[in-house]
């Protein structure tokens, strides 16, 4: 049936954003200019906060996929998105470097379509190269304010391990491709915002017409009965797509897989990947998984899976669904997505310009948060330095990751004179449970606000935006563990 049971899914991850804002709550703010009831808008949408995009969803999404993995058989990230923020600068090596992947990973950019992230999945499952092969998708999706989109769209990251071996999760069955002219939306190299044709059309003559063909050709190559298949999904169409096609493929209604707009909106690449991690969260030994992507044609991709994941390993889409906050100003959002231009004063006019040299020379400390253990005395700090700070001792340092420590507040202030796109600036001394401590930025603090000793969480965030050079600063950031 189809390729032998070689290659697959190892481990898995997804990121959702913490803040949610409801559609009604959109809906409400263009009342004035056009009425809809908000009231019979359902569902949420999870949004980013000013400091997270493409790259540092992926990031997040990456290291639930990692959890408990060997990072050092790791030789390929493969990065799609359609948002990620540069075009001439490989977003997945900022994010290979974030994750502290091997210097000698592959790492490559997939954009140009919706359809990007399980055409990445789909390349790297064929490929059947040595080593595993990380594959990410993100979007970090903006809609031109009032328009059909900006109550549809949503963002998210999803992450897959792909290898080969003994444990896999899920073994890859095969894929189908579909590439045809059909243009069901676009957005122009330098444009903010996508340009959507007429949903009848999309539905009608595009999904209705492509996607059964081209899975029932999948089927029939891989000689599996539609009555094998335990979930479907599809992504890249208006919102019921998936149960038009699965009617149309004799798919009963419980095995498709719920399409996620209520609970994130649509992200993009990213959809169709995370569908996949919810059948395998959801999934049971032997199930047929098979999931579309609509974009310019379709991209299909079928796995069987082969054993339960390990509980309590990640926190995967379940729980980052479970966690959230809910973000009720329409105004803050806009002013994050850069849609609506604040006068911030004086303080937010200083130079952000980036010293790329030094961003080179402490990249793994910068981006992979990596400080230094005394092999002396063993005490552990960060930053890394010539000398430890404990004992004196010179050149004792050896490098030692602090992203996945535990930590709790030790102190901590609100700023609202210093410059932030979010104020107040939260900062405080962060104490790690391996003895170091920071001065960190915390950042995505829930209703309860914060106390010391408080759990804290480390996140890869925008540190400072160059908005005359457009370039991002990366770093870490701390999150509290509990948003209650």
């Amino acid at each position: 049936m189809g390729l032998q049971p070689q290659t697959g899914i190892k481990s898995f991850g997804a990121y959702v954003p913490l803040r949610r804002l409801a559609r009604a709550a959109i809906a409400d703010a263009h009342a004035w200019s056009y009425p809809p009831a908000a009231t019979s808008l359902k569902g949420e949408l999870s949004v980013c906060n000013w400091d997270e995009d493409a790259i540092s969803m992926a990031v997040e999404a990456g290291r639930d996929c990692l959890r408990g993995v060997d990072r050092g058989a790791v030789n390929g990230l493969d990065l799609a998105s359609t948002t990620a923020p540069y075009t001439d600068l490989q977003n997945a090596v900022i994010t290979a470097c974030a994750l502290r992947l091997p210097k000698s990973a592959s790492c490559a950019d997939h954009g140009g379509s919706t359809r990007a992230g399980l055409l990445a999945l789909n390349r790297a499952c064929a490929s059947r190269q040595e080593g595993d092969t990380l594959v990410i998708a993100a979007e970090k999706r903006t809609a031109r304010p009032r328009s059909p989109q900006e109550l549809h769209y949503g963002s998210a990251a999803a992450a897959l391990l792909v290898g080969s071996g003994p444990n896999l999760l899920a073994r890859f069955l095969g894929s189908e491709s579909v590439s045809l002219p059909f243009v069901d939306h676009f957005r122009h190299s330098g444009e903010a915002f996508d340009y959507f044709w007429e949903e009848r059309w999309i539905r009608d003559e595009g999904i209705a017409k492509i996607v059964p063909s081209a899975v029932n050709s999948l089927l029939t190559r891989l000689d599996i009965g539609v009555e094998r298949v335990a979930q479907f999904g599809l992504t890249g169409g208006p919102p019921g797509s998936d149960k038009l096609v699965a009617r149309a493929l004799s798919i009963a209604p419980e095995r498709v897989l719920r399409d996620l707009l209520l609970q994130t909106g649509d992200s993009g690449s990213a959809h169709a990947p995370l569908l996949l991690v919810e059948a395998l969260e959801r999934g049971h030994v032997g199930d047929i998984i098979v999931v579309a992507a609509f974009a310019q044609g379709c991209e299909i991709t079928a796995f069987e899976v082969l054993r339960d994941p390990p509980p309590g390993v990640r926190r995967g889409l379940a729980g980052s669904l479970a966690r959230r906050i809910e973000e009720t100003s329409y105004l803050k959002l806009l002013s994050f997505a850069e849609h609506l231009e604040l006068d911030w004063g004086m303080r937010a006019e200083a130079d952000q310009k980036t010293a790329l040299t030094e961003m080179y020379r402490s990249a793994d400390q910068i981006l992979g948060f990596i400080g230094g253990r005394c092999n002396r005395c063993e005490a552990v700090q960060f930053p890394r330095l010539p000398t430890c700070v404990n004992c004196g001792a010179l050149g004792s340092q050896s490098p030692y990751p602090l992203a996945d420590e535990q930590a709790t507040i030790a102190t901590y202030t609100a700023d609202w004179l210093q410059y932030t796109p979010a104020p107040p600036l939260s900062v405080g001394l962060v104490q790690f449970g391996v003895g170091a401590r920071l001065l960190m930025e915390i950042t995505d603090i829930g209703p309860s606000g914060l106390e010391v000793g408080k759990p804290l969480e480390m996140r890869f965030r925008i540190k400072e935006r160059d908005k005359l050079r457009h370039y991002e600063r990366y770093f870490w950031k701390a999150v509290p563990k509990d948003l209650k």
